[in-house]
């Protein structure tokens, strides 16, 4: 049933709004500062946390499978609730936030591809092309 997705959800939604806001006070803005990402993490955590202990019952994982695929949509919907206008008049700590994040995303992945170099992709083989069948016709035109 979807109900129990949609409840792990909001227990997700509740605590990464809380933490959110707490951490825009941390950093003196009068706005939730990540709690939409908190909460996809907070939801991704718990629902690997429940795969690992046999916790997450086949009707659970349908839940959260549906909001897997709701995800864009309930991101977006959450963040227009966030007060942008405010978070950027609190000061530059908003956007010294945002450039840092991007820079330490960035330095993450660079250092994840060097670390984990993989093996390169087999060729491509080329494609079979299977010869036309001959064009017979029947005696009397038919």
């Amino acid at each position: 049933m979807i109900i129990y997705g949609v409840a792990l959800l909001a227990i997700c939604t509740l605590a990464g709004v809380i933490l959110g806001d707490m951490l825009g006070v941390l950093l003196g803005v009068k706005s939730n500062v990540g709690g939409v990402g908190i909460a996809m993490i907070l939801l991704i955590c718990a629902r690997l946390w429940m795969q690992k202990r046999d916790g997450m019952t086949k009707d659970c994982e349908m839940g959260v499978g549906f909001w897997g695929a709701m995800y864009i949509p309930v991101v977006v919907a959450m963040a227009a609730q966030q007060n942008v206008v405010t978070a950027l008049k609190g000061g530059p700590v908003a956007v010294l936030a945002a450039v840092a994040s991007v820079v330490v995303c960035g330095c993450a992945i660079a250092f994840i591809s060097r670390i984990n170099k993989g093996e390169p992709l087999p060729d491509e083989e080329p494609p079979v092309i299977l010869p036309a069948a001959p064009i017979t016709t029947t005696a009397g035109g038919r």
